[in-house]
């Protein structure tokens, strides 16, 4: 469990692999580079297009969300015979989490004895839903296994334990001394799971957008039509779980079989052979590290033909803009004239009597969410308020401001705004059978997410106004009644983003993404339609008012970094906080600048 055995694939095996892979990568660059030219469209019809008053007078925080770092001594389940071994574990700014023999030895840069991103993985605390979780997985495996030792070293109490999961991977056990450790290491290892996961969504790069809308299409033009989480985790990731769940089938028919054997190869692992739950995990790890390795070097290899076609594309597209606009709205009003009938037919038969349901299933999973917010932040303000009115300490109040300024990157203030997000994932998983959708974990990361860049904003938001209201001719208690204005004028602002929950991309100039661009309207347009008789009409910021252009204009500026844009590694680090210039009570101007 966590070290790095040598491959049970053979020579045929890997060569099985690589053709899979080259299979793949050749099916999905067409799609890809088709997308390409459909996201640099978008891009400069959006930043020539008129420019609509801002949903939101909200700043867009400067700062990127980053893993936080993490480190600190736990044991892990390890080693042949496997047991419980003392480690140092270190999580990394990147998402990967690695673990060393001892402190000294990653304190003097020494090699870790393993390491694994974070991405795919699921994160659990309780030794008996890890257990239950097992007996899912494998369940038809164990059915000649009723007479088997329950002697596991699994089943054996673990005090905090900390286990991660993976479909396709080895799973990890670790174990904390202590319940507080045990709770710093869950915030921060949800913390990697959730932005190494998100990390193409949070993009809003041309080619990061490309990227997903391309894996859609694949898939699509591969017969699934449903909904999951297989875009998490960077682009060779993606990759890699889309066709690790293609193979998924013929993996279980080679598994499954050794499961119901004598245990041996679990055995050949360290484990007693009542742990069979575990005995394809060697296999399936193995096929992901190979995957995983042909869909990088295959993204990379294209790297270089993709730079020059984003170059040339810019250079092609932005003189013709206009016609090409001109000819997408000719296409699409064919096409809406052709599809009008039966598509409203489709819709009225099939849409209208389920959307109510979906709309307020999910504005429930954001609703919660952005409560918890409102009322962190109104909190992190009154008690900047109060320091204005009751201490005369500049050191205080710079403390207090340079709090203020971490929260949205602070894990444990924040999971209030996260945990309400998980809550929903029963009531999502409630979608699963009327509509096929299994993108759970994406949705409660997307409204995680969102809290987050919320927080931030408003944050960054209040710092700014502040700074601008404050002058050294305030006293404490004039200073303080500013930024009771300057409270309410923030939390004004977020109710404004709830409506924007359901706000979707576009296609390309081509028939199909044109097709589905005005499918795709009219669904929004009923969706507008419900969010109004939920919401309010006032409260509603998502205003649809045609069904074909309004998707090219959802999307923010870009302001991720580069390293983002090119494939998978997370943003970089926030800052240290607000900088805060030296000060005397009152605060003088720039004491709450971002």
């Amino acid at each position: 469990m966590g070290g790095r055995p040598s491959s049970p694939l053979d020579k045929q095996q890997r060569q099985h692999l690589r053709g899979q892979v080259d299979t793949l990568m050749r099916n999905f660059l067409p799609c890809y580079r088709g997308q390409l030219a459909a996201s640099i469209l978008r891009q400069i019809s959006r930043e020539l297009g008129p420019q609509e008053p801002a949903g939101s007078q909200l700043l867009r925080s400067k700062k990127l969300p980053r893993v936080r770092e993490h480190r600190g001594p736990l044991t892990q389940l390890r080693g042949h015979p496997p047991r419980w071994q003392p480690i140092f574990c270190v999580l990394r700014g990147d998402g990967r989490l690695e673990w060393f023999s001892h402190k000294e030895e990653y304190e003097n840069g020494g090699h870790p004895l393993g390491s694994t991103a974070l991405t795919g993985y699921t994160l659990l605390t309780s030794q008996r839903e890890y257990l239950r979780l097992l007996d899912a997985l494998c369940s038809d495996s164990l059915e000649d296994h009723t007479q088997e030792e329950p002697d596991s070293l699994l089943e054996v109490p673990v005090s905090f334990p900390l286990f991660l999961q993976h479909p396709f991977r080895r799973h990890l056990c670790f174990s904390a001394a202590t319940r507080e450790a045990q709770h710093a290491w869950r915030l921060a290892l949800q913390g990697g799971i959730r932005l190494r996961g998100t990390v193409l969504q949070r993009s809003q790069a041309p080619a990061a957008r490309a990227f997903l809308d391309a894996v859609r299409l694949y898939r699509q033009h591969q017969g699934h039509f449903g909904d999951d989480d297989v875009t998490l985790g960077s682009d060779a990731e993606v990759l890699t779980a889309v066709l690790m769940r293609e193979q998924l089938p013929a993996l279980r028919a080679q598994t499954l079989p050794g499961l119901r054997g004598s245990g041996g190869g679990i055995r050949a692992l360290g484990f007693p052979s009542h742990d069979c739950r575990l005995n394809s995990l060697p296999l399936l790890d193995a096929v992901h590290a190979a995957v995983l390795a042909g869909a990088s070097a295959g993204l990379c290899a294209f790297q270089p033909e993709k730079d020059e076609l984003l170059a040339s594309l810019e250079k092609t597209i932005r003189p013709d803009v206009d016609q090409l606009l001109r000819q997408r709205a000719r296409v699409a009003g064919r096409l809406r004239t052709d599809i009008r009938g039966p598509l409203e037919s489709c819709l009225h038969r099939e849409v209208d009597p389920q959307l109510p349901r979906v709309v307020q299933t999910l504005l429930r999973t954001m609703e919660a969410s952005l409560e918890a917010v409102r009322t962190l932040l109104a909190q992190g303000m009154d008690r900047l308020s109060r320091r204005l009115r009751q201490s005369p300490s500049g050191t205080q109040l710079r403390r207090e401001v340079y709090s203020f300024g971490e929260m949205p990157w602070d894990l444990a203030l924040m999971q209030t705004c996260y945990r309400e997000a998980e809550r929903s994932h029963g009531r999502l998983g409630q979608l699963a059978a009327p509509f096929g959708f299994l993108g759970m974990q994406s949705l409660v990361f997307g409204a995680q997410d969102l809290a987050q860049q919320l927080m931030a904003d408003a944050v960054a938001t209040f710092l700014q106004l502040a700074d601008q209201c404050l002058t050294m001719a305030l006293n404490c208690d004039q200073a303080a009644q500013r930024l009771e204005r300057v409270r309410g004028r923030v939390l004004k602002e977020l109710p404004e983003f709830e409506g924007d929950v359901l706000a979707m991309g576009s296609q390309a100039l081509t028939t199909e993404g044109i097709y589905e661009d005005v499918i795709r309207g009219c669904l929004l347009q009923r969706i507008d339609r419900e969010l109004k008789k939920t919401l309010g009409a006032n409260d509603v910021s998502c205003t649809l008012d045609g069904c074909l252009e309004v998707p090219w204009e959802q999307e923010g500026a870009d302001e991720e970094t580069e390293a983002e844009r090119e494939g998978g590694t997370c943003p970089r680090q926030p800052g240290s906080g607000a900088q805060i210039q030296p000060l005397c009570p009152p605060p003088s101007r720039g004491t709450f600048r971002s």
